[in-house]
């Protein structure tokens, strides 16, 4: 039986001349519906979270967005540290270094894709990614970075260290465009499980064909996680899709107890039983979201969610 004296009232969204985003945000959790709610719950989850001195917090999101505008969004996360740590796919590290050298461009959903391959233009969605923009230059980038890094004498190194090395090594005016670059100024471990799984990763291979005591050893980064999950006492994230990213952040997350915090934004279905559009709720029976977390899985593209919620939390704090 509920009891409708407890129970919030649904208000009108009154939006005025002026009106800032986060009031209007405001204004989206008093009206009671749909997603809309749940994209301001979103927002008071993460203003708790990041205001909570106590709580470790993780970023977690695949490379997919860092091929888009919302890129600026990430890097200006990572460089106001609002996350302490990220974790991510191989594919961040190719969109985001790429695009400090060569540019990406505007394209459709709707194009002649045979005609853009004979042409040497990769499409990721509706943006497109010339391969001198890609493989090409990280290619002539990468192998100098590496050379560097190598004849510094190390030669085994994390996910994380290894991003490090790369971002200290930028060269380039742009650099503060850059997320490596700010997870080196800002000492963030970025860890990246597939490592291997992208252009990055390539050039990884190439390298350590010729050097073959030049290792990556994935296995350091589990232990760094590790020492988070089991010293931290209280945790949170905010997840941008599923695959990887999203699983090994709530993976290490269930060896203190699941996340205390949580924000996921997906467009993936839960009816097939993917990773990718389980529910947090979903994670709640494996423990990897404690039952007493404050928690929301928001439905909706990032690329049009994630900034209206940066800037009503930048508000805020």
């Amino acid at each position: 039986m509920v009891d409708m004296k407890e129970q919030r009232i649904v208000k009108d969204i009154k939006i005025e001349k002026g009106s800032s985003v986060d009031k209007v945000m405001r204004n989206l959790f008093e009206s009671g519906g749909f997603s809309a709610k749940k994209l301001a719950l979103g927002v008071n989850i993460l203003e708790k979270m990041i205001e909570d001195k106590k709580c470790f917090n993780f970023l977690s999101f695949p490379a997919c967005i860092m091929a888009t505008g919302t890129r600026g969004v990430i890097v200006e996360m990572i460089k106001r540290k609002l996350f302490d740590a990220v974790i991510t796919t191989c594919g961040t590290l190719d969109h985001d270094l790429a695009r400090l050298w060569k540019p990406y461009y505007h394209g459709s959903f709707i194009m002649d894709d045979k005609k853009l391959h004979k042409q040497g233009v990769n499409r990721l969605g509706n943006v497109l990614v010339p391969n001198e923009s890609y493989g090409i230059i990280l290619e002539r980038k990468l192998q100098p970075i590496f050379e560097s890094i190598y004849n510094e004498g190390k030669r085994r190194l994390s996910t994380y260290e290894l991003v490090w090395e790369v971002g200290k090594r930028l060269d380039v005016s742009n650099k503060e465009e850059s997320m490596v670059y700010w997870v080196y100024k800002n000492k963030i471990p970025v860890f990246i499980p597939g490592i291997t799984d992208g252009a990055f990763g390539y050039q990884l291979w190439m390298f350590a064909n010729d050097k073959k005591d030049f290792i990556v050893d994935i296995l350091k980064d589990e232990t760094k996680l590790s020492d988070i999950a089991f010293t931290e006492k209280k945790t949170g994230a905010l997840m941008i899709g599923g695959g990887i990213s999203k699983h090994h952040t709530i993976w290490w997350n269930q060896f203190k107890d699941g996340l205390d915090y949580a924000v996921f934004i997906t467009t993936a279905v839960e009816w097939d039983g993917s990773l990718s559009g389980a529910r947090l709720r979903e994670a709640v029976s494996w423990g990897k979201i404690n039952e007493n977390a404050r928690y929301v899985t928001i439905e909706g593209d990032a690329t049009i969610l994630l900034p209206f919620m940066f800037a009503s939390l930048l508000e805020r704090i």
